[in-house]
């Protein structure tokens, strides 16, 4: 997959790439996990980092910023936690200035006027001013994470819109696409067709939309 088809699949939409998981029964859809704001969206592979409490030698919070390239989106577990912040003004000036593509917490941001004001998309569990530092600290970089329920590798694919985010596995990632495009193609013809007849269940019937995310199509 290369970035024009990385951008193809985001423009889809995290609600059709979701079906398309349902479809293949591959699990992807981050339970809880939520743009700051209207209209961020982002979509490039997954740069890992889990963090976890501060041991009595406390750690740092990290400058994994400096390792990642261009399109990637920054993927920080943080456990969920809603106490502090792993996220904030600095990461994002730095982030936005590489041409990260976004950011993506199981946990919380802060200093989001700085992420609005440069229109930088975070997705999290929410926000909240408390510093992470001294309270956590990075673990591991580059391993495998967890963002809510949704197990993330190393450079799969994370997508991120109005509705939340989705993890595609890389190696998965051209059969969801290929999935994706038929979903979308397929409610395209159910809603050009309830609009022309005037009849949604029709149109449903028809083109057999109750089932267009069971697997075994």
């Amino acid at each position: 997959m290369i970035p024009e088809e990385i951008g193809e699949l985001a423009g889809l939409g995290t609600a059709t790439v979701s079906d398309a998981l349902d479809r293949l029964r591959l699990p992807g859809s981050a339970h809880g996990l939520a743009p700051i704001a209207d209209g961020l969206r982002t979509a490039g592979r997954a740069f890992t980092v889990r963090y976890a409490p501060a041991g009595a030698v406390p750690g740092t919070v990290g400058d994994y910023i400096d390792d990642m390239e261009p399109g990637w989106v920054a993927a920080l577990d943080n456990d969920g936690r809603t106490d502090c912040t792993v996220w904030g003004d600095i990461l994002t000036a730095v982030a936005h200035h590489r041409g990260i593509a976004g950011t993506v917490i199981d946990g919380v941001c802060r200093d989001t006027r700085e992420a609005l004001g440069r229109g930088y998309p975070v997705f999290s569990r929410g926000r909240f001013m408390r510093t992470g530092k001294d309270r956590v600290e990075v673990v591991e970089v580059g391993g495998t994470i967890t963002l809510a329920d949704v197990q993330v590798r190393h450079g799969d694919l994370i997508l991120g819109d109005e509705d939340g985010v989705v993890v595609v596995p890389w190696d998965e990632a051209d059969r969801v696409a290929a999935t994706a495009r038929e979903i979308a193609a397929r409610e395209d013809e159910i809603l050009n067709l309830a609009l022309e007849t005037g009849s949604l269940r029709d149109a449903r019937t028809r083109h057999g939309y109750h089932l267009l995310q069971r697997s075994g199509r």
